[in-house]
């Protein structure tokens, strides 16, 4: 029997030379990547802004600490984490897939036996004791490549699992950013809310004692008080958006709401190079990009392991123990049993179940393929979205500057101007408040410069290493 055994498991051995499952080769996609960014400024090394460390991307100490402590506290991260761990179990149990299975178990069993019955005949209606101990040995000889197949589609569930929470790291990082930047762009537009509200407050004094002089009429005091009060508004929607701010940092950083010390907007500088690599390394910075990969690995996968089932299954089977009529006896030499099988299963008739779910597999392996290529398209667009708004936003903010500048001109011409009797209330009114919307869009403009550098950032696949 033993030699039988072994003449199986050789013949197992020999025949999982004849895989027919195939191994897994990246599709072909750098054509579909060669100009991706949209732009001719690439350059010819595979250097990218995205191997640099987020600590040497945000240098604010604040804002490096508010991304410390999400990265440690955040609740998604907790989940995602969650998920690697529920990931790592089961390729562990894709591993263990070459192990046989065994089995073991313990019976006592007492029959009373019918008189009539085909062995209580025999023993004229007398009771039977069983007392059995059996160990069951089963393994599956992977013959097509099946088990392999199988191991490398948990593999790469696991390593989808690491990718999303790579993601989840590279998003959390983008919003901590950009929900600590748009503070300090609020902080200072409420800066120069209240500075142009403490002006006009004077102004509205002014026009009063002037009115009262007989110098102005009543509709210049109104007007006034009209533009001091839209400065008041201004300034409570200011507020009211710096409080939300920062309840969604709390929430980021899984906090209780709260308020948060900050920088300034005026020393906020990113000076790391702003370098796009060739857009092929989306492939291996991009962490939804790889999770997409991993998804479609795991699906071309388990293709292989629904065309395995066409094809026959070679399985061993032995079981061996104690069985004892008598409890005495139960332990004796002579009580031992064995028993070992090999056989062949091959599918005949099953009802089209093997062809439909190989069918099935087919097509979302090409649905994983097709997401795969459209999250690389995406991140594409991202890139070249982030690339050109930052160059926009650049040269908008040289422009804001100048229109406030001469905003400022105008406003100092005007109110001479005023004071000479060479020009009226209203067209110092008009350049004070065309001066307070440029002052904050100039504001905008420099934090969209900075949410730009973010966004490209997060775009190439940063933060996550």
């Amino acid at each position: 029997m033993l030699k039988k055994g072994l003449v199986l498991v050789v013949v197992a051995f020999t025949l999982q030379s004849c895989l027919v499952s195939k191994d897994y080769e990246r599709p072909e996609l750098e054509d579909q990547t060669e100009n991706l960014y949209r732009t001719d400024n690439l350059p010819a090394d595979s250097l990218s802004m995205a191997d640099v460390s987020w600590k040497e991307v945000f240098t604010d100490p604040y804002l490096a600490q508010y991304i410390e402590e999400g990265l440690q506290n955040n609740i998604d991260i907790r989940i995602a984490i969650q998920q690697i761990i529920a990931g790592e179990a089961y390729m562990k149990q894709g591993n263990a897939g070459y192990i046989p299975t065994l089995s073991g178990g313990a019976s006592a069993t007492h029959q009373n036996m019918s008189k009539n019955s085909q062995f209580g005949s025999l023993t004229n209606g007398g009771s039977i004791d069983q007392y059995e101990i059996v160990a069951s040995l089963s393994w599956e000889a992977d013959i097509w490549g099946k088990i392999r197949s199988n191991k490398r589609a948990f593999q790469a569930s696991y390593l989808k699992s690491i990718a999303a929470h790579q993601a989840v790291k590279t998003k959390l990082i983008e919003t901590i950013a950009t929900t600590y930047y748009s503070l300090l762009a609020l902080d200072a537009q409420l800066e120069i809310t209240k500075q142009t509200v403490e002006s006009r407050e004077k102004s509205v004094s002014t026009i009063k004692a002037l009115k009262e002089a007989g110098q102005e009429t009543q509709v210049a005091v109104d007007q006034y008080i009209a533009q001091y009060n839209n400065a008041r508004a201004i300034q409570v929607d200011i507020e009211r958006e710096i409080f939300r701010a920062e309840n969604t940092l709390s929430i980021l950083l899984a906090k209780q709401p709260q308020n948060y010390e900050r920088g300034t907007l005026v020393t906020q500088e990113i000076t790391t190079d702003m370098k796009l690599g060739v857009p092929y390394l989306l492939l291996r910075n991009r962490p939804d990009v790889m999770a997409a990969e991993y998804d479609f690995i795991q699906s071309f996968e388990l293709t292989n392991v629904a065309l395995t089932d066409f094809y026959p299954t070679l399985t061993l089977s032995a079981s061996g123990g104690f069985q004892s009529l008598d409890f005495q006896n139960w332990f004796n030499a002579n009580s031992l049993f064995a028993n070992l099988i090999g056989g062949l299963t091959q599918p005949i008739l099953n009802q089209r179940k093997v062809r439909t779910q190989y069918e099935v597999s087919q097509a979302q392996q090409e649905q994983a393929l097709l997401v795969f290529k459209s999250t690389l398209l995406d991140a594409g667009k991202e890139v070249s979205d982030a690339l050109y708004s930052y160059n926009a936003e650049t040269e908008k903010f040289e422009y804001r500057k100048e229109e406030v500048e001469a905003l400022r001109r105008a406003e100092a011409n005007s109110e001479e101007l005023l004071n000479n009797g060479y020009a009226t209330y209203l067209d110092l009114l008009l350049v004070r408040q065309s001066e307070l919307a440029a002052e904050l869009n100039t504001i905008d403009t420099k934090l969209e410069q900075l949410l730009s550098i973010v966004n490209l950032y997060k775009a190439l696949g940063g933060g996550w290493k």
